[in-house]
């Protein structure tokens, strides 16, 4: 009876609100993350309310020139997406994922933009520009926490729900892409033909009930126990083992001698997972050797091991910064681009952003018939659990994306001619060719989404180590500031060095009419296909994650496990359970029952 009891509650410590250990048959699963999709929808339709047609308020309303509303919006993107890194340092080290985004939410939700702060006036102009941070300040604790919550409501060391989470990102972000499709088709049309004031007020309201769907779903949520200092974490830990592999530098590597605790150990800690030892980075290996000092204690495998994977991570975001520009275009200059083109359908004049839409359909296409055909096909011929490995579907989007800015270029060459045929050349001329031409480089970016930006959520996700899956998913939102940053960085060059003092023109003009915005996404193609190069060989390098999950002393499967029991040569029986992790090795660990 008292192991029944015991197996009612979850087995990977996850506890409820008030830190008792959660019930695995009334928390988590599909049930507490039905409200965290909905969540997810609500809050994403907020937020590209605002961020979708931000560039046409800004030229239209606030009379900015067009490098200027660029530079500015992606300025504030890059804010939301940077701002994260504080969140989940903030959610891993102290207040829990759950707390952390309560509060941020608050702030988040108080400071969405009324569009009634649009007049000229320098003071009302200062106020919405602070609405607009002090909302990427509340969002800092909202998006990295929210979507680990949403995969901490799986049990790794239940074989069903490690299976099932194995879905959850592509679900997420399908609620995700969902909420976007609201806000680029309705409410972008709302603020242009109906009122500012009217497009942002929707925003605020449906952010409100994405937190009240939110809080409904409290009862059946499993939160994880905060790891108090945990996330003193990376910045110490990382110090720490670059600190004794330098001491170490001379001595010479065995890799028998290299110090960690027994299974036990870590079993009876149960703050981190033992992780296997790889081959990447040996010199940080030396750090794990025993101490020359009797009072000094060398660093463990696991520890080195998780500098191993913060060090990957890193090298494999870097190569993520060029598809997170060339994906900045499409709330800027994408949206510029449409608005010089033919938007008439059917008697009425589409909103450019609009256009956006189409990216969210393919996406929204697209997930569905990628989790339930292309992932069960290419499983059966890889054996992966996710059909191919987490980089093999980064390289599919990268490639695909590479597609996008191809096309892009091409459409602009046409879009040239016909400005060139119609002498269109005026700043508020329309160009000859409808806005549908640019619906290819819209699709191609809709579905290389599918697999770049779950792809890199999911990644960063399940290669954090233990404890730090908040900073992990920090890596997906910063890369994408850092791609707002750069891409902001790279028009105001590229404005000031082709425009030559004033003498030349412009390859990003207040006129695009009059511009070479073709020879702009020539340079971006360009840049996009040295990344892909650099990508490919940064992947075939990269070693996964390998841990020892530890359930009572047996080692368990996280993604996807298989269990057989052998007979024990009388004596018991050895039950091996392996993890299948995306690589071509499969930790195994045989755990013998006497």
């Amino acid at each position: 009876m008292e192991e029944e009891a015991k197996q009612e509650f979850t087995k990977d410590g996850s506890v409820d609100l008030r830190g008792r250990p959660a019930v695995a048959a009334r928390t988590g699963r599909w049930k507490a993350c039905s409200f965290l999709v909905g969540y997810e929808a609500f809050e994403r339709m907020a937020f590209y309310g605002v961020a979708a047609n931000l560039v046409v308020y800004l030229t239209t309303e606030l009379r900015e020139e067009t490098v200027s509303s660029v530079r500015n919006v992606n300025n504030w993107t890059g804010s939301v997406w940077m701002t994260p890194i504080a969140g989940a340092y903030i959610a891993d080290a102290f207040l829990g994922r759950f707390w952390t985004f309560t509060v941020s939410s608050l702030i988040y939700l108080t400071c969405t933009p009324d569009g009634a702060c649009a007049p000229a006036t320098r003071s009302q102009v200062a106020f919405f520009y602070a609405a607009l941070y002090t909302m990427a300040i509340g969002a800092g604790g909202t998006k990295p926490n929210i979507s680990t919550f949403g995969a901490d409501q799986f049990d790794d060391f239940d074989a069903r729900e490690s299976r099932t989470k194995a879905s959850f990102f592509n679900w997420w972000m399908f609620s995700s892409f969902t909420g976007g499709l609201v806000a680029v088709l309705v409410l972008v049309y709302v603020q242009e033909n109906v009122g500012w004031g009217v497009g942002y007020a929707i925003p605020t309201a449906g952010l409100a009930l994405s937190l009240l769907l939110f809080y409904v779903g409290t009862p059946f949520y499993r939160h994880k126990p905060v790891r108090r200092g945990a996330a003193a974490g990376p910045a110490r830990l990382v110090g720490r083992v670059f600190r004794a592999a330098f001491a170490n530098r001379r001595r010479q590597l065995h890799g028998d001698q290299l110090h960690e605790h027994d299974a036990a150990w870590y079993a009876a800690a149960g703050t981190k997972r033992r992780l296997h030892h790889t081959r990447g980075y040996r010199f940080l290996d030396k750090a794990a050797l025993p101490a020359a000092a009797a009072e000094a204690e060398a660093c463990t495998v696991t520890e080195v091991e998780e500098v191993k994977l913060i060090t990957g991570m890193i090298v494999v975001w870097l190569t993520t910064l060029v598809p997170c520009t060339i994906w900045a275009q499409v709330n800027t200059l994408f949206v510029k681009q449409g608005t010089t083109l033919d938007r008439t359908v059917g008697g009425v004049r589409i909103p450019a952003a609009s256009l956006g839409s189409f990216i969210t359909i393919s996406m929204l296409l697209s997930i569905p018939v990628y989790d339930r055909v292309l992932v069960p096909l290419a499983r059966r011929r890889t054996g992966e659990p996710r059909g191919i490995t987490l980089l093999q579907r980064l390289g599919v989007g990268s490639a695909l994306q590479v597609a996008a800015v191809a096309c892009a270029c091409l459409v602009e060459l046409r879009r040239m001619r016909a400005i060139r045929a119609a002498s269109a050349t005026a700043a508020h001329d329309t160009v000859p060719m409808s806005i549908f031409w640019m619906l290819p480089q819209y699709i191609l970016i809709g579905v290389g989404d599918v697999f770049s930006s779950v792809g890199i959520l999911e990644f960063f996700y399940e290669q954090s180590p233990q404890g730090m899956q908040s900073l992990g998913t920090t890596f997906f939102t910063s890369g994408l500031g850092v791609g707002n940053f750069l891409n902001s960085l790279l028009v105001t060059a590229v404005d000031r060095a082709t425009r030559g003092g004033g003498a030349g023109k412009s390859w990003i003009g207040d006129n695009l009419n009059d511009s070479h915005l073709d020879y702009y996404y020539a340079f971006l193609l360009l840049l996009a296909v040295i990344n892909l190069a650099v990508f490919v060989w940064v992947a075939t390098r990269y070693e996964y994650k390998k841990e020892y999950l530890s359930d009572g002393g047996d080692v368990v499967a996280g993604m996807a496990s298989r269990e057989t029991e052998m007979a024990g040569g009388g004596k018991g029986k050895v039950v091996e359970r392996s993890k299948v992790i995306d690589a071509p090795l499969v930790v195994v660990e045989e755990v013998r029952a006497v």
